[in-house]
């Protein structure tokens, strides 16, 4: 995902949110992999990022509290 967010391509992370929570990865799992690009790929790339999972969350109806 790290590669995703800092080419800045959100459609593609979506997918693989939507991958990650299918698997059984956590909100707070997802949360913590964006947090962890902030200090690598930018402050405007991981807010794409956030705005990308949470787009995702909300699709899938998922209490967010990011």
């Amino acid at each position: 995902m790290l590669f995703l967010i800092a080419q800045k391509s959100p459609t593609e992370l979506k997918g693989h949110i939507r991958g990650a929570i299918n698997n059984g990865a956590s909100v707070a799992e997802i949360r913590e992999v964006l947090m962890h690009s902030l200090p690598y790929c930018g402050a405007p790339a991981t807010q794409e990022a956030f705005r990308a999972a949470i787009d995702v969350l909300n699709e899938l109806e998922i209490n967010i509290d990011i």
